[in-house]
């Protein structure tokens, strides 16, 4: 089968077509999604994409978290769909209470962009199969509202249960606690991260890496994993 990866685009959505083309890349037949629907077209997995949304008003991803088409995001990922969060995805995510804590703005008070590195700490997610427990690799960030916060209680509960999916190596690029990049919901199948996976898909046109990190693709992993997880669901 041919996996269907929606992507919705909101308003000011800057990274729908690269997510878009990230999931034709990895294997899977991309649709376009649009905020104001209710209609998720039968996909198999949802990638909700970096941006600006609504021009971070209020915070960054608050509104988008109302948008209609949130009410089906919910509902599918209480179902065990594979979703996706990637930057400004991963702020709608924890404001509509999919995925524990909250960001906020970066330490130093800045815009960041760097091609940084991460260490997989949950490879058992439907959006991490393809990676090893522990393996570093490298993906482009570029935020401004990155900063992972959580109560202590939250905190202690996210790192003992395996909730956190990726962290930040060498550098803390916005001072998020626990050096935390990405978290994952309890039942594996909806993850956010800040970094920016559909930015490292293609030799050449990614991260410089070192040849033992695969010249630049290693976010072809996160995408080719959602396609492993379908496939598993139908079998």
């Amino acid at each position: 089968m041919t996996a269907r990866i929606g992507v919705i685009t909101f308003p000011g959505s800057l990274d729908d077509r690269d997510a878009q083309r990230a999931v034709r890349l990895a294997g899977a037949e991309p649709v376009a999604l649009w905020h104001g629907s209710h209609d998720l077209h039968g996909v198999d997995a949802l990638v909700l994409p970096g941006g600006f949304s609504y021009g971070d008003y209020l915070r960054a991803g608050a509104i988008a978290a109302l948008a209609p088409i949130m009410t089906e995001v919910k509902d599918a990922a209480a179902k065990g769909m594979p979703v996706l969060g990637i930057c400004n995805g991963f702020q709608m995510l924890v404001e509509a209470h999919l995925l524990p804590g909250g960001l906020i703005r970066n330490a130093h008070q800045q815009f960041i962009r760097r091609d940084q590195r991460l260490r997989v700490e949950n490879a058992d997610t439907a959006w991490t199969t393809e990676f090893e427990q522990g393996q570093e690799i490298i993906i482009p960030l570029k935020n401004a509202d990155g900063g992972y916060i959580a109560d202590e209680e939250t905190l202690k509960r996210v790192e003992g249960e395996g909730q956190v999916a990726f962290r930040y190596l060498g550098v803390n690029p916005n001072g998020s606690l626990n050096d935390i990049a990405g978290l994952t919901n309890e039942r594996g199948n909806v993850v956010g991260l800040m970094p920016h996976p559909e930015h490292a898909v293609e030799p050449g046109f990614g991260p410089a890496t070192p040849a033992a990190m695969r010249s630049g693709t290693d976010g072809l992993g996160i995408f080719a994993s959602a396609i492993s997880a379908v496939v598993a669901q139908a079998a």
